[in-house]
């Protein structure tokens, strides 16, 4: 052990004369070598360090308390060394295979309101009377029925497709041509018919079930992808569009009205109105609203001798059917029924 011990500390004394003698040589002098620095107070006064190696060699050379403070000094003497901008910015780095993390983004906001059953409702506004149904599109759906033979060929009128669907209501969708063709494009239950009706203003509007079964009314001119339908109705025009009224209506025939309002989101509502002008109806329904919330879009389905409701006795205040004494049959329907 003593042996050890002489060799250390023998290993230390060379050390500090080491580094005093490099001090001296720099200033033009040489401590010779039989007189190397001795203690840990030549070194710190010769102000010299070979690195972190140097530094672990003083713990065993001098005392606790002078080593921390002398390691203060070393530290507080050193200097922060920038970083390059591309190893401080991710963004900046130039190797090929950095993939910085995609930002989180915020989930889809959700309706979270509670859902409302489909309710009959019949109301007056400023003269013109409005029975149908308002429904949660959360629960409940307009689907369309199509007769792929023709008016009359598989439901005469509005009742019967309730009967034999076992729908909540029924009631008259598109326009269709003298020969019974659709005056514009129908897909129900993916099936596709008539064709797109990019000129008349009774097809300027869209009603649509999208692949993932949301519903919505749009405007014809921005709507392209008709495969990607479940559902579909060419019908119009639209009277409202974003709460406003659209300009340019007519404004001087009168008829019976069947019209789809929808509130932006998950609020629907579909119906017939008493005869009115397209001009008076938009403005109305710009306004105020048969069911009860306002009326974001609303779209004009075929009216007049075609207007057509009938509503189940599944409903609270049912059934109910309005149907004109020369009522004719029409090609297509729009029936609501849960999800």
């Amino acid at each position: 052990m003593w042996e050890k011990r002489a060799v250390r500390e023998k290993h230390h004394s060379a050390f500090l004369w080491q580094i005093q003698s490099s001090h001296q040589t720099h200033h033009g002098t040489r401590t010779p070598a039989s007189q190397p620095p001795s203690n840990w107070r030549t070194l710190i006064a010769l102000g010299r360090f070979n690195g972190l190696t140097d530094v672990v060699s003083l713990t065993r050379v001098i005392p606790s308390s002078a080593f921390i403070l002398m390691t203060g000094f070393i530290l507080c003497s050193c200097r922060s060394i920038p970083l390059p901008a591309s190893a401080a910015s991710p963004t900046a780095n130039p190797d090929p295979f950095y993939k910085p993390l995609p930002t989180p983004q915020a989930p889809a906001k959700q309706n979270t309101s509670p859902l409302i059953a489909p309710q009959l409702t019949g109301k007056s506004l400023s003269g013109i009377r409005f029975e149908g149904v308002a429904f949660d599109a959360r629960s409940h759906l307009l689907r369309v029925i199509d007769q792929p033979a023709g008016p009359d060929s598989e439901y005469p009128n509005a009742r019967s497709v309730v009967s034999k669907t076992g729908a909540i209501l029924a009631i008259n969708g598109g326009f269709f041509t003298p020969g019974g063709n659709p005056l514009g494009s129908v897909i129900s239950a993916g099936k596709r018919a008539g064709n797109w009706n990019s000129a008349s203003s009774l097809g300027s509007g869209i009603y649509r079930i999208n692949s993932q079964g949301r519903a919505s009314i749009s405007r014809r001119s921005s709507f392209s992808d008709v495969s990607a339908s479940k559902e579909l109705l060419q019908a119009g025009p639209l009277l409202v569009e974003n709460r406003k009224p659209i300009r340019g209506l007519q404004d001087q025939k009168t008829a019976s009205r069947t019209i789809l309002l929808n509130d932006g989101g998950d609020r629907w509502w579909v119906g017939i109105a008493s005869p009115c002008t397209l001009a008076e109806l938009g403005r109305i329904l710009a306004r105020t609203s048969p069911a009860g919330w306002p009326v974001a879009n609303a779209l004009n389905l075929d009216g007049g001798r075609s207007s057509e409701l009938y509503v189940s006795s599944d409903l609270r205040g049912g059934p109910i059917e309005r149907r004109g004494v020369f009522n004719r049959p029409v090609r297509n329907f729009l029936i609501l029924e849960a999800r």
